[in-house]
């Protein structure tokens, strides 16, 4: 089955530009060092031949990743979305009940991740534990360090 993700135009285009550049650039400066180490001589003792042919093996890992990535992806209409329930691409204002903090946390998918934005992984537990709820719902979410109580105060999108 594929993994389907949903994405914001910028956020998709974000990945495309990534897959371009390592298809390009990365590429083509990876296949320049390989013909560089060669051009040394004995292939058996050349740790920079060697070491090149390592990082072109795992640079075609992360290419062959993201074209899945971007051909599993769609762009989310955001104007379409319910505002009544915690989706992706939703943007959750919440209250820890315990310690009265608030947070406000954009739920995006795994690959838009960016703490220091305030984009939070839809698979991270927080993330699924706010998935369907709405405004006024307490959620017990199990985090690494146990578990931790938070109020829904606001779904808004963008």
């Amino acid at each position: 089955m594929r993994d389907i993700s949903y994405y914001t135009e910028e956020g998709l285009k974000k990945l495309k530009d990534e897959l371009e550049f390592m298809e390009r650039i990365e590429r083509t400066r990876i296949s320049n060092d390989i013909a560089e180490a060669r051009d040394k001589g004995d292939l058996s003792e050349n740790a920079e031949y060697h070491a090149a042919k390592e990082e072109q093996s795992m640079l075609e890992l992360k290419i062959a990743k993201l074209k899945e990535v971007v051909s599993n992806a769609r762009i989310i209409d955001e104007s379409l979305l319910d505002t009544s329930k915690v989706l992706i691409h939703s943007t959750v204002k919440l209250k820890n009940t315990v310690t009265k903090m608030e947070f406000k946390y954009t739920l995006v998918a795994d690959s838009e991740t960016n703490l220091k934005e305030g984009k939070l992984s839809v698979n991270s537990p927080i993330g699924k534990g706010l998935l369907g709820r709405k405004v006024g719902d307490i959620t017990e979410i199990t985090v690494p360090s146990g578990v931790m109580e938070f109020e829904i105060l606001e779904i808004t999108r963008g």
